[in-house]
């Protein structure tokens, strides 16, 4: 079973809405989006995994996609689907980093995206 964690309830809705929210903006119609959570491997956290079978991101935006107003080329041209402000993915990292643990992204454009979080079993601070 995966441990419980410590943590403000509505920020950690918020990390998870936003990270599904891009995951089913991204994907398209037939394509599958997948939320997996389990103990981490050494046992001392949870480890939460969003993936989804979307467009992908390239490489050259991997660096820069958990800072403050950046958009991918994809994000900034698919119509109704470009709202938000390159705010979300920065925000789910300070949240997430306040919580003592770590987002992580792998990507593939043109085959997904999988964001993974870690979250120890107790935050030291909120």
């Amino acid at each position: 079973a995966a441990p419980t964690v410590a943590g403000d309830a509505a920020q950690l809705r918020q990390v998870f809405g936003n990270l599904l929210d891009n995951a089913l903006r991204f994907t398209p119609a037939g394509g599958r989006v997948t939320v997996s959570i389990d103990a981490d491997d050494a046992g001392h956290g949870l480890l939460v995994k969003v993936a989804d079978t979307g467009c992908g991101i390239d490489a050259e935006h991997l660096g820069r996609v958990f800072d403050r107003f950046y958009k991918t080329d994809a994000a900034r041209t698919r119509g109704p689907l470009a709202r938000g402000g390159g705010l979300g993915l920065a925000i789910c990292r300070s949240i997430v980093e306040r919580h003592g643990g770590s987002i992580a992204i792998a990507s593939t454009a043109g085959t997904g995206t999988t964001f993974t979080i870690r979250l120890p079993k107790t935050a030291d601070t909120v």
